[in-house]
């Protein structure tokens, strides 16, 4: 029998339910996998490419999540399934270095934010700086590359404002880096290949259990974002300030949900026209029923 893939995707569940056994609870045969710590964080360095992309390309694990805008489009596309059982809501925001002149979300007109390419940041960044800036003032740059790479450019001094959500969120916030604006957006979960429903309910029961003591003791898992960072930066960590990051949101992601931003990204563009595949909700999800 083939081992259920689970990769690691920044998040505090997984690595609560795996340590606390709540995937082998449920009777899931599994192999968990990491990749930013294991690989330095080197995993994150990609120009003017993002989540969209290493969809596309394929991703190995049984399950995984990206924004949902980019699930979205993927899913559409068919490239994955949008696995609509489950959503959830990540912290994020624009942080720049406690000098910066940047004070206001208009003071960031014509500056270049760090964001992931056609990832969370990417759509983020715009739909949180539409109330203030017209649409030619955002000056989004893809040059930084992924999460971790974009933190590691704004704490050199090499970017002027960078895009950062979960962990590297706190991690800005605890050095003193200037929070502009709130970004926060939502993930969606996709199934890869064809894993057994079951096992993907084994997957997502394991994971309610650990948003459960999360809830409940917020204080006694924030340690567990040091087996996201690499180790460089372990020493300067004090996960005991930071908050719980993603939350888990056990509601389905609605035809109404994935209409609306399916509309959203295509009125902006962020996709070439043609490229979005045919935006069919009942083609691009799949839900296997509560968990």
């Amino acid at each position: 029998m083939t081992k259920f893939v689970i990769e690691s995707h920044f998040r505090l569940q997984e690595w609560v339910a795996e340590e606390k056994s709540y995937f082998r609870d449920e009777g899931l045969d599994y192999e968990f996998r990491e990749l930013i710590r294991s690989t330095e964080g080197q995993h994150h360095n990609k120009v003017n490419e993002g989540a969209f992309q290493s969809i596309e390309k394929g991703r190995q694990a049984d399950v995984s999540c990206a924004c949902h805008w980019t699930v979205n489009v993927a899913a559409s596309n068919g490239h994955a399934k949008l696995y609509a059982d489950v959503y959830s809501v990540a912290p994020s925001g624009i942080f720049v270095p406690a000098d910066s002149r940047i004070r206001t979300p208009s003071d960031l007109a014509g500056i270049p934010i760090s964001v992931g390419f056609q990832s969370g940041s990417h759509y983020s960044t715009i739909q949180a700086l539409e109330p203030y800036l017209a649409a030619d003032q955002i000056n989004l740059t893809f040059e930084d590359g992924m999460l971790f790479r974009r933190m590691e450019l704004l704490f050199e001094g090499k970017s002027e404002a960078a895009a950062l959500f979960n962990g590297p969120y706190y991690f800005a916030e605890q050095l003193g880096y200037r929070k502009i604006i709130d970004t926060t957006f939502m993930i969606a979960s996709m199934i890869n290949g064809d894993p057994a429903p079951d096992d993907v309910k084994h997957y997502f029961r394991a994971l309610k259990k650990a948003q459960r003591d999360i809830d409940l003791r917020p204080e006694l898992y924030t340690r567990y974002y040091k087996n996201e960072f690499p180790e460089r930066f372990h020493a300067a960590m004090d996960t005991r300030r930071w908050g719980p990051g993603e939350r888990i949101v056990f509601e389905p992601y609605s035809r109404e949900v994935y209409e609306q931003s399916f509309d959203w990204i295509e009125k902006r563009g962020i996709f070439k026209d043609g490229t979005m595949g045919d935006g069919s909700y009942d083609r691009a999800t799949v839900a296997f029923g509560r968990i």
